[in-house]
């Protein structure tokens, strides 16, 4: 039987691409582990497409303990060298760098908020903010909040967070929901 729904353009046939947007891409995240593998994740992809980075999730997952941020934040110059070397994610010395300092930052936004999910869903008012846009060239790059957002957290320590990257972590942790209308998952608001 032939898969029929109708899902946001920019998924295509990929099964990889189907699965992350069927799955995870709009579903509200409330586990900090998930919160920290979605910015590591967004964070490696500037500059890249999220497919590229969705094709090495799994390399992530293990490089990166499991997205673990408290290991993370150890990571000597000698692991991050290592991960140099690391085919199964983007060698770039800046973003794994920015994984650490950012892990390392996360860690002092639990300690200050109780959890990062508390922290970060006060920048959209506890709730997720469900779009309805009609077409995919509506969906906007960076909102108000996510810039808010971006500044807040560049001023927290973190890095790689930029608000064209937060807007897509906010995507990616379902704090706003951009399935276009004709998208069986598509958002109940008004555009």
């Amino acid at each position: 039987m032939s898969d029929t729904k109708t899902r946001c353009s920019w998924v295509g046939l990929k099964p990889h691409l189907i699965q992350y947007h069927d799955e995870e891409w709009g579903v509200p995240v409330h586990d900090d582990r998930k919160h920290f593998e979605m910015l590591l994740l967004e964070g490696a992809q500037a500059g890249l497409t999220w497919e590229t980075i969705l094709l090495r999730r799994e390399g992530y997952r293990k490089a990166f303990a499991g997205f673990d941020p408290a290991v993370v934040a150890r990571f000597t110059p000698r692991i991050q060298a290592a991960l140099m070397k690391d085919v199964g994610i983007i060698r770039n010395r800046l973003k794994i760098e920015a994984a650490v300092t950012n892990a390392q930052a996360f860690l002092a936004v639990q300690r200050e908020f109780g959890s990062f999910d508390r922290y970060v869903w006060r920048f959209v008012g506890g709730k997720p903010r469900n779009n309805c846009w009609k077409t995919l060239s509506q969906v906007p790059a960076v909102t108000t909040e996510s810039d808010t957002l971006s500044k807040d957290l560049k001023q927290l320590g973190f890095r790689f967070v930029g608000g064209t990257i937060v807007y897509a972590y906010m995507q990616a942790a379902g704090l706003v929901n951009d399935h276009t209308r004709d998208c069986f998952l598509g958002g109940t608001g008004v555009q």
